[in-house]
């Protein structure tokens, strides 16, 4: 009788270690990536600026973004979700989609955080994602080194870039104007990674998609 109640209660004890463990782990996780994050402070008031592009729309559907952005307290559990993917995603072209994905993702949290006057993280993710289109390039150049066909997957690279510059360009027209700066220069990962996509398609010998920009 006394080692079945012994038992229990240590059996109650591993429990509540158990939870106190996970729930203080998942704590930490969270502190670490809030302090990882690049943290920016900007005017709340946008400073729309006319904008002379109204008449370009990139024919490439951005994702639904989720529920959870990343103003979201549960944030960081998605953002390590991704890291996780991308650890144990072996096939460089199945990675470069994964990263394409996230990078079409951001943009959309960025976007959605900028109307609602959060300029700082959106500022914030927008460059984050800009950064991950990249690296969805050098994924795909590992990818075509390795034989595998990626010409599809380049013309709709290339789209991609295309749309992240148009919308960059709406964003920067609603930023607050000490924000913009910062903008314009995440914009040039869309420019020059549209530039190079371009170039491997017509290595290939494939028309490439138009860049409409280039007439303005």
């Amino acid at each position: 009788m006394l080692n079945n109640l012994f038992s229990v209660k240590l059996a109650k004890l591993g429990l509540l270690f158990l939870v106190s463990f996970t729930l203080s782990s998942l704590i930490l996780i969270i502190s670490i990536f809030r302090i990882a994050e690049i943290k920016y402070v900007f005017s709340q008031s946008p400073n729309p600026t006319p904008v002379s592009k109204d008449n370009i729309s990139i024919n490439y559907s951005l994702p639904e973004g989720g529920k959870i952005e990343p103003d979201n307290l549960l944030w960081p559990l998605k953002a390590l979700r991704d890291k996780i993917l991308l650890v144990v995603t072996i096939n460089p072209a199945k990675k470069a989609d994964l990263y394409l994905m996230m990078s079409d993702k951001r943009l959309v949290y960025a976007k959605s955080l900028l109307e609602r006057r959060k300029p700082d993280l959106a500022v914030s993710v927008l460059t984050k994602g800009e950064k991950y289109l990249e690296l969805a390039h050098a994924e795909e150049r590992i990818a075509r080194q390795k034989g595998m066909n990626t010409n599809s997957y380049l013309n709709r690279f290339a789209i991609a870039a295309l749309k992240h510059r148009e919308v960059i360009d709406d964003l920067i027209s609603i930023a607050p104007e000490d924000a913009k700066p910062i903008m314009v220069k995440s914009q040039d990962y869309s420019k020059n990674l549209y530039n190079e996509a371009r170039n491997n398609l017509l290595e290939a010998g494939l028309i490439a998609p138009q860049n409409p920009f280039d007439s303005l």
